[in-house]
């Protein structure tokens, strides 16, 4: 891939490989299979951090057959890799130690290539069919079922507890009710105009997933954006941080039953994405990237500062608020505690992974678009509880508007905006940004035809979700709404 380092190994060298690189201090960080012309089985591809802040490297695999080491055991955040690619494209990974559907559910067969829940004979794979559940052998132990249609306007999902009293013995989520096949639906596509579907993969973050996306197909082209473009790509990605994390505190302080909290929260991220609209004609920062820049420039003028000042006040006093109500605070200490080594061992991402210690951020370990000109502070916290989560996020807000009062002078200069190009057949890119709820990637494969052959997308919920149930079990049933609050999840971004 464009700008990034890609290693062919053997299905035979891949254990050692991978044993080698966690030694030297390196992550995994995705996975993804893929059909090239004329292959009989589908091309496997790892995504690699050879070390922090080292450059990627791709591992490339081309399987002579449909079983292939699984790496589940020495890096258990890529479980739900294999796991997805053995339902969607038949690859078998020996040795898993959880060799269950994950996409399609129990039951269902896989497909290859890629399903397509478009075609009639495909819908089929999509019935949801009860997960494998632990056997219980006790009658004091129950199990209560809840989902995928819930209260309210959320996702569809459906949660497993074994319990005992207010007790939980064990949390099993079952998600994927709404896989729209994304990825698939990138398929065939001009890459110019697909940037459109990126930002409706998860609505709470458009913008960094044409972000991710533009950033991917200009790798491809292997192109360099204008500086302005680049710096406005910060500015809109810091808004599209703020607004969220503001959504995150009221929905936190609802799930503790801080009403007035909920509503001043909700309130604040009214008034980011009025911003938002007020700047770009989107409260969701949409219809704006596209790869090579921008479609049209932007001019923050004295309005958008005196409104960025007055909400970055509010936000504070509404941050001292939260922080001085104990019965806010008691709730979130020592709730849905996540250590440090199964945070990076299950691949925790974003918010999540920094409060528990882990010093990672795509912006400054990997910078894109302008962050490489910017004094970046990244916010880390150690407890690993629902609090160090809220904490960090708060931080982040602070953080975010310095990072725009930085920028501000520097957007009063003018400049282009866009950077024509084409995209050669056969062409590979990977794109990357660092989302309000974590590290966020596309890998795009280009065909012979120029068109979309393959969209891989990595998404933080996908990651986190797999964290999350590490949190709940041995837990109780009055913090479950609190910690699930508490790390920010979508089902659309995992789903996908």
């Amino acid at each position: 891939m464009h700008a990034t380092e890609s290693r062919m190994l053997g299905a035979d060298e891949l254990a050692a490989a991978c044993a080698r690189m966690l030694s030297d201090g390196g992550r995994m960080q995705m996975a993804w299979a893929r059909m090239r012309p004329g292959m009989s089985a589908p091309e496997l591809n790892y995504l690699v951090s050879p070390a922090p802040r080292r450059p990627f490297v791709v591992w490339r695999v081309q399987p002579d057959r449909e079983n292939v080491p699984s790496l589940a055991q020495q890096a258990p955040l890529l479980s739900w890799y294999e796991r997805e690619i053995t339902d969607l494209f038949g690859l078998r990974f020996d040795g898993h130690p959880d060799p269950l559907p994950l996409v399609l559910h129990a039951g269902a067969q896989p497909a290859h290539p890629p399903l397509d829940p478009r075609r009639p004979e495909q819908a089929m794979a999509f019935t949801q069919l009860p997960p494998a559940l632990p056997e219980v052998s006790s009658a004091d132990v129950q199990l209560l079922p809840f989902g995928p249609v819930r209260a309210d306007v959320v996702e569809s999902a459906r949660f497993f507890f074994f319990y005992i009293g207010e007790h939980i013995l064990h949390y099993h989520p079952q998600l994927f009710f709404k896989h729209r096949g994304m990825e698939k639906r990138f398929e065939g596509c001009e890459p110019l105009r697909s940037v459109v579907m990126a930002e409706r993969v998860s609505g709470t973050g458009s913008f960094a997933h044409a972000l991710a996306y533009s950033q991917a197909v200009e790798a491809a082209a292997g192109v360099e954006v204008p500086q302005r473009a680049r710096r406005l790509r910060v500015l809109l990605a810091e808004l599209e941080r703020v607004y969220n994390h503001l959504h995150y505190l009221g929905h936190l302080a609802d799930t503790t039953t801080l009403k007035v909290g909920q509503a001043q929260g909700k309130l604040l991220e009214e008034h980011a994405k009025q911003i938002n609209a007020q700047l770009t004609g989107s409260r969701f920062l949409r219809s704006l990237l596209v790869p090579g820049g921008l479609r049209r420039d932007l001019s923050p003028g004295p309005g958008i500062t005196r409104s960025l000042g007055a909400l970055q006040r509010d936000a504070s006093a509404y941050v001292r608020a939260l922080e001085g109500t104990t019965s806010y605070r008691d709730r979130l200490h020592d709730t849905g505690v996540l250590d440090q080594r199964t945070a990076f061992d299950q691949g925790a991402t974003g918010p999540v992974e920094r409060a528990s210690g882990l010093d990672r951020d795509l912006r400054r370990d990997h910078p894109y678009a302008g962050y490489d000109e910017l004094d970046l502070r990244v916010p880390v916290e150690t407890a690993g509880d629902a609090h160090a989560r809220a904490r960090v996020r708060t931080e982040e807000i602070n953080a975010s508007f310095e990072v725009i009062l930085q920028l501000l002078p520097r957007l009063a200069t003018p400049g282009p905006v866009r950077t024509d190009l084409t995209v050669p057949p056969g062409a590979e890119g990977l794109g990357w940004a660092e989302s309000p709820r974590g590290s966020l990637y596309y890998a795009v494969h280009c065909g012979d035809d120029g068109r979309l052959g393959r969209v891989k997308i990595k998404s933080p919920s996908f990651s986190n979700w797999r964290v999350f149930p590490y949190t709940v079990h041995e837990s109780n049933m009055m913090d479950y709404a609190i910690n699930e609050a508490s790390f920010g999840l979508t089902i659309a971004g995992c789903d996908r």
